[in-house]
């Protein structure tokens, strides 16, 4: 029995210390990198249920692996994975997604990954070979599909994708690893010096700082302001969540509100056995993803919700170009830690950052960086400034994601043709019914102007009676609508010698009103030759090319939701409309086409929302003065029909 005990003493004494470790240790390969060495191992995988011949799906297993063997600290920290496989990804350690998105994930098209809580890499040097100061290991656990074991579901690259480094194609090292190293790129002119703390604040379409202004060995106070730096982007009723990745929760806010007001989750949680003396009837959310909502405009000055500068606009910010007083908003929010981070220097940001609205750009909304102290003026009035506690920043930039329909839509139409090409089907999306009478695919009819005013569900006898008028055929089902909440009419109103004008004007089918509403449209060749808008206020914008720049007048700047007819049993409902006409000199601009395209905008904007564009424009026919006799006559076969309803 003491023979068998000393024998288990001396093999304990002879593992190396790294096994003994959690993290495993660097692979050989790593020695010869003198640079960053990123690998990616495949550990394990099985098959799941349910059983599917032609997509089945398997668990997978797989070390991602960061070390840093380079003469100066990597900040932040960013690697890319070129997953293949559709995978899921279930959960990852020690790290966060760089997109914002939340476990589980579809990563695949590939995912950026970025370190937490460890965001930065020591070097050997300043660690005296501390690997665990120089490395991280990110466990990851997730579903892929179609690569039974034995074979290997390998991404097809990695790589780090930090500014100032060159990373070459990743080398495959048997069947289940893929390395790579990745040196300094000599050229590369970095603004930070060794001495420098920080990263260097960086600049993106929407920006979200979290400063840590009042701090204490249980909880915090951080104050959060969203900037919007797009000319073109904008938020209404913005709605913003996050992740508390340490149990943290919500106690008091200041300028913004929960979406929900909820402390169960901290009553039936470890908060509440921790903290058994609060009372959690004032605790305002224990969620571990809340959402964030801004306060009306009525709160500004109440002494417990509001009095915080830039808040209580009802979730509006404007861009910059609009109006820069508007274009940010900020709100401060209490927040109690967990153990073991119960220290006044224990303090961690959110991650998973999302922010959205209701008819806006999508944002994707990168991880928190950590950048220099915020500074702000001395509420007392004096000539100086308070520095926060510790400062992160969040870049948010505006992305078209795949499958995600536009929520505005635009039509063509022209003095010199008779039909109006209307939104295309479905240019917002098509509700997904097992009972629709209508084509998904068909391509939408051309319309008489006035069926521009008449809601999609009531053009049918319309759009009949025009094809009839034409001789062209209608498909059997007819189109589907639009489904567009907002569209938006552009007509080429005249064209002569010197210039030519256009009608711009807007229809609001949906039951909310916009209130500061604007509008921007792209013209590649026209842009130079604007004049003026007659109805609007319009600029040419300096900062965005080609692009003309509308707003309301003052006084008229809200563009009013859809209302009954005169008659609501029989008449149809009345679209909030607006519209202008805007002239342009063909002085700037010699040789401009108009009627073959290049009076037509290339891109339409809706309060920072692209919307879908037709795919053709309004042919001319040739004989303009005849488009008249034909309305007439389409007017006259209109009164027919309607007098046999």
């Amino acid at each position: 029995m003491i023979s068998s005990f000393k024998l288990l003493i001396l093999f304990c004494a002879v593992i190396p210390f790294s096994v003994s470790q959690t993290d495993v240790a660097p692979p050989p390969a790593a020695n010869s990198c003198n640079g960053v060495f990123v690998s990616y191992v495949y550990g394990t995988g099985s098959k799941l249920k349910p059983t599917n011949k032609t997509h089945q799906a398997y668990r997978f297993e797989s070390t991602l692996t960061v070390l840093n063997n380079g003469d100066r600290m990597l900040k932040s920290w960013r690697v890319f994975v070129g997953f293949k496989h559709d995978e899921l990804l279930v959960s990852a350690s020690n790290a966060v997604l760089v997109d914002g998105s939340s476990f589980p994930a579809s990563v695949g098209n590939g995912a950026t990954f970025a370190g937490y809580p460890m965001s930065d890499l020591k070097t050997a040097i300043e660690t005296a070979g501390d690997v665990t100061q120089m490395q991280v290991q990110v466990k990851l656990v997730g579903t892929q599909f179609g690569v039974a074991p034995p074979a290997v579901p390998l991404p097809d690259n990695i790589s780090l994708v930090n500014d100032g480094f060159e990373c070459p194609a990743a080398s495959l090292q048997g069947t289940n690893q893929m390395q790579v190293c990745c040196p300094i790129n000599p050229n590369f002119k970095s603004n930070l010096t060794g001495a420098d703390e920080f990263l260097p604040r960086q600049s993106g379409d929407l920006t979200i700082m979290y400063d840590v202004i009042r701090t204490y060995d249980s909880n915090y106070w951080a104050q959060v302001t969203i900037a919007n730096h797009n000319p073109l982007g904008r938020l209404d009723n913005w709605k913003l969540s996050f992740d508390w990745m340490n149990d943290e929760f919500i106690y008091s806010m200041k300028g913004a509100y929960p979406y929900m007001v909820d402390a169960s989750d901290c009553i039936f949680g470890p908060q509440g056995t921790y903290y058994k003396d609060l009372d959690f009837a004032n605790v305002l959310n224990c969620e571990r993803r809340p959402t964030i909502i801004d306060l009306p405009p009525t709160k500004f000055n109440d002494t417990t919700l509001g009095q915080i500068p830039s808040c209580c606009r009802n979730g509006t910010i404007l861009p910059p170009t609009m109006d820069p007083s508007k274009s940010t908003s900020s709100f401060q929010m209490q927040i109690f830690k967990m153990p073991p981070d119960l220290n006044r220097s224990e303090l961690s940001p959110p991650q998973n950052w999302n922010i959205n609205g209701t008819l806006n750009p999508n944002y994707k909304c990168g991880p928190p960086v950590r950048v220099s102290p915020s500074q702000f003026p001395d509420p007392s009035g004096l000539p100086s400034n308070r520095t926060a506690f510790a400062s992160w920043q969040v870049v948010c930039n505006i992305t078209q994601p795949k499958g995600v329909s536009p929520r505005c839509c635009v039509s063509f139409s022209a003095y010199y043709n008779a039909s109006v090409i209307p939104c295309r089907t479905c240019a917002c999306g098509c509700p997904s019914s097992t009972s629709r009478t209508c084509s998904e695919t068909a391509s939408a009819l051309l319309l008489p102007p006035e069926a521009l005013l008449v809601p999609f569900e009531n053009r049918t006898v319309m759009t009949r009676a025009w094809a009839d008028l034409k001789h062209w055929s209608v498909p059997d089902p007819m189109p589907c609508g639009d489904n567009c909440g907002v569209s938006i009419n552009w007509h080429v109103y005249t064209d002569y010698t010197r210039g030519w004008s256009a009608r711009i004007t807007l229809f609001n089918w949906d039951e909310t009103a916009f209130s500061d509403w604007f509008a921007a449209v792209e013209m590649d060749k026209a842009g130079p030759g604007f004049d003026k808008t007659y109805s609007f206020n319009g600029s040419l914008m300096t900062d965005v090319n080609n692009t003309i720049f509308m707003q309301g007048l003052p006084g008229l700047n809200y563009l009013v939701a859809e209302t009954d007819g005169a008659n609501p049993t029989k008449d149809p409902q009345v679209p909030g409309k607006q519209q202008t006409v805007i002239s342009f000199t063909k002085k700037t601009t010699p040789g401009i086409k108009v009627a073959e395209g290049d009076g037509f905008p290339t891109k339409v904007f809706f309060n920072g929302e692209e919307c879908a564009l037709p795919s053709v424009f309004p042919k001319s026919s040739g004989n303009r003065k005849g488009s008249s006799t034909m309305l007439s006559v389409f007017l006259a076969v209109m009164a027919v029909v309607l007098m046999q309803l």
